[in-house]
């Protein structure tokens, strides 16, 4: 098996940590000597400007162009400069010599100098950075501002001045590593490698005859942990001695003691022989009666067999029982399943049907208003921008906009009623909600198959409500039975009418839902809510919708649900149950 050295991991370990240390320090101390050198080539600029500033303003400000020329071309020659532009008032270049980059990418920076109002110019795309600063001029106590002068170095002057610092701190840091490796290497080898040898050695060659030589030895290093590990092995070592001396001694008495043991075996051995022939009468009688018991345990066999067959049988039709009912549990529940999740889909095609008027409204007045712009950007280039052109351009602009928002804010609210409803109903979470309001996001997510009809659904209910419950039972109970309502109550119904009462009552919430429809027989009530029960059993219908109601009523919120109906004189439903937060005190 493969040792893995301590010493050599420890000491791979410190000196990476010291290699990343020092790379730190080092690209820190470069980064540092970077801005500071950065920093003296922005002064010899902010001195350059004193210098120059005088002569160049008194050059543009006299419309010498030549003479702005040699001034530039003198900057230019300065080492530290890499380009210079000289520009009058109205911004337009006197004079641009050496490399000046995209002008575009440069960023602004403020100086302290606030009267005179230089920047500092960066650009980090193409290396350059420099100094931008005014060019005033002073004619009978008045200023005037004739241009703009702009001098700019580049990262390559910065790394020449500080080119040979770099290489002194890295020959630095890698001569600092290279003596810590040597000096860390020699002192692990003494201090550790060599010494965990010499006791490895020592310890191979224990012998099990001889315990007392095969102590360690001292081989003159300090007093230190291998020194405990001497000592305790050494300890150790004394400890066998004593075990082997101690079982040489019980091994000894081991040997008494089983003498001992054969004498009086000898003497049981006499003892049992007589006991036998005693014996012998009273086996003979013995086996008589136990032949007898045999053929009657013969006879409890069999008889256990044909119980354990029966018992057997029961068992497996009791587990196919209990199978199939799992079974069947497991198909309800799918089932349930997929008609909430066919209801939210029914739903979300509603929804996505009613959002395209909307949204097709709004890609119109965009792609209306995307035109007046073309033709305003038009008369702009060909100069024939008219005020009455601009004032239709605005009328037509803002009727498109209004047009837009409005459309758009009606897609909104269309679909944050649809995401309140449908997360909700795909979410066992307990929130706080206001009922009123809530009942209002569901109707509204239902508006795509209510406004096919000429139905009406009415909210009696205060606007200060709240309370604690599954907020997605809610929704899928009113869907239900709104769908419910429309589908089965109002077969052959114009105008329906739908009221839903909500009011609360010693912490419990209380909702009372009606329609005007045709109602329920006796006969239906009485299967009302048993599953797979449906007048449309071939039109669609899963009889599965009130059965989800039920269970959502009494599993999920803990409460009590009763229908009432009478034919011709529609179906009531009254809801009860409780706050879950003052359910859970």
């Amino acid at each position: 098996m493969k040792v893995t050295s301590i010493s050599r991991k420890l000491l791979t370990r410190v000196l990476s940590f010291y290699f990343i240390l020092t790379f730190i320090v080092t690209c820190v101390q470069i980064g540092a000597e970077y801005f500071n050198t950065k920093s003296h080539i922005i002064s010899e600029l902010l001195t350059l400007e004193k210098t120059f500033s005088g002569s160049l303003t008194r050059a543009v400000w006299e419309l010498n162009t030549q003479q702005a020329l040699d001034i530039a071309d003198g900057l230019v020659a300065i080492p530290m400069i890499k380009g210079i532009t000289v520009s009058d008032e109205n911004d337009q270049i006197i004079a641009q010599l050496g490399e000046i980059g995209d002008t575009g990418s440069y960023i602004y920076e403020s100086t302290d100098d606030a009267q005179v109002n230089a920047l500092n110019i960066n650009s980090t795309d193409q290396g350059l950075f420099g100094h931008t600063f005014p060019l005033i001029f002073e004619f009978s106590g008045r200023t005037t501002r004739v241009g703009t002068v702009t001098l700019l170095s580049s990262n390559q002057v910065i790394f020449n001045r500080i080119e040979v610092g770099i290489y002194f701190l890295i020959g630095n840091a890698m001569v600092k590593t290279a003596a810590l490796i040597f000096l860390f290497s020699l002192a692990f080898n003494q201090l550790l490698t060599n010494p965990l040898n010499q006791l490895t050695q020592q310890i191979n060659q224990f012998d099990l005859d001889d315990p007392e030589a095969s102590k360690l030895h001292s081989i003159g290093y300090e007093r230190n942990e291998l020194n405990v590990l001497k000592n305790s092995y050494n300890n150790l070592i004394d400890e066998l001695v004593l075990y082997k001396e101690r079982f040489a001694l019980a091994q000894q008495e081991t040997i008494a003691a089983n003498d001992k043991l054969d004498e009086h075996n000898l003497m049981l051995e006499q003892e049992v022989a007589k006991k036998t022939s005693s014996l012998s009468t009273t086996m003979l009688k013995m086996e008589t009666q136990q032949r007898e018991l045999i053929a009657q345990q013969t006879q409890l066999k069999e008889e256990n067999k044909r119980r354990s067959k029966t018992e057997q049988t029961l068992k497996e039709t009791n587990q196919n029982l209990k199978s199939s009912i799992h079974e069947l549990n497991k198909a309800q529940d799918r089932l349930i399943e997929a008609e909430k999740m066919a209801s939210l889909g029914m739903l979300s095609a509603e929804v996505s049907h009613e959002i395209n008027t909307p949204i097709g409204v709004s890609i119109t007045s965009t792609t209306y208003l995307s035109d007046l712009l073309n033709e305003l950007k038009d008369n702009i280039e060909q100069q024939r921008l008219s005020k009455r052109a601009l004032e239709d351009f605005t009328n037509n602009a803002s009727h498109s906009i209004e047009l837009l928002v409005n459309n758009l804010n009606r897609a909104s609210e269309l679909i944050s009623s649809y995401k309140q409803v449908a997360v909700d109903q795909t979410n066992d979470k307990i929130r706080k909600i206001n009922i009123k309001q809530y009942l209002s996001e569901i109707i509204q997510s239902l508006h795509p198959k209510l406004k096919k009809t000429n139905h009406i659904v009415t909210v009696d209910c205060s606007n200060d409500v709240e309370i604690y419950c599954h907020a997605g039972a809610i929704a899928q109970i009113i869907t239900n039975l709104i769908i419910n309502s429309i589908f089965h109550g109002f077969e052959g119904i114009n105008q329906g009418e739908i009221v839903i009462k909500v009011q609360e009552k010693d912490n419990n919430l209380l909702i009372r839902y009606h329609d005007n429809g045709i109602g329920v027989s006796p006969e239906g009530l009485e299967q009302f809510f048993d599953p797979f029960y449906t007048t449309k059993a071939g039109q669609g219908g899963t009889g599965l919708g009130t059965h989800i109601i039920q269970n959502l009523v009494q599993d999920t919120l803990n409460g009590s649900i009763n229908v009432e109906s009478e034919l011709g004189k529609g179906l009531s439903y009254d809801i009860e149950f409780p706050d879950m937060q003052q359910a859970s005190f």
